[in-house]
């Protein structure tokens, strides 16, 4: 499984024998991540379904998402998480799925990249970056990473705010990188590196 595997999953993110959860990472009394399964693929496309223009302002996938999309997406996910490239974890607040957080592993250069997003309803209460924080923590005390990354559309002020809160450097601008509908956007970004980490905490 390259980078991770399974018992080291275990033992950082912890297995749930009491509801059959894969692996589950409590975040706080009320947040939990947890690898996704196929089981949770109908949850999942209900909060995208539910959240299509607000996710879809800056994520394209949002906008058309049918079920199979949903399952195919968390096929492939798995497919990335047994060949260890990827930690697809979905977010969850007192048991309710709520977004999605995952880690984008590149085992060659001992870094990673982490992509978000979250209903709207939970929206500004911290629950991201709490997550996010789990996530790097893993990333850097776990699988030993050098560095990582987020990226996020200029105007997309709230995702920005993540890593900025977490004390990642603003690295530069990729200029019109992605084509988001009939237009091309920038996209900022921000990148953490493990000694920054260790400093900070």
């Amino acid at each position: 499984m390259g980078l991770f595997k399974a018992e080291r999953l275990v033992l950082y993110f912890g297995y749930d024998r009491g509801d059959d959860t894969m692996f589950k990472c409590e975040v706080d009394e009320h947040i939990y991540l947890a690898i996704t399964e196929m089981r949770h693929a109908e949850a999942l496309y209900n909060v995208i379904a539910e959240n299509r223009d607000h996710i879809g302002q800056f994520l394209m996938f949002a906008r058309t998402q049918t079920p199979e999309d949903t399952k195919s997406f968390v096929q492939t996910s798995l497919n990335k998480f047994s060949a260890g490239t990827d930690v697809p974890t979905c977010i969850w607040y007192d048991k309710q799925l709520i977004g999605s957080i995952g880690l984008h592993i590149s085992e060659a250069h001992r870094s990673a990249s982490i992509g978000y997003w979250i209903s709207k309803e939970y929206e500004g209460r911290g629950i991201v970056t709490k997550c996010c924080e789990a996530m790097i923590d893993y990333a850097f005390r776990e699988l030993k990473l050098n560095r990582v990354e987020i990226r996020a559309i200029n105007e997309n002020l709230r995702s920005r705010a993540i890593p900025e809160r977490l004390g990642f450097k603003h690295e530069g601008t990729f200029r019109q990188d992605v084509k988001l509908y009939d237009q091309f956007a920038d996209s900022i970004v921000y990148g953490l590196l493990a000694e920054e980490w260790r400093s900070g905490n």
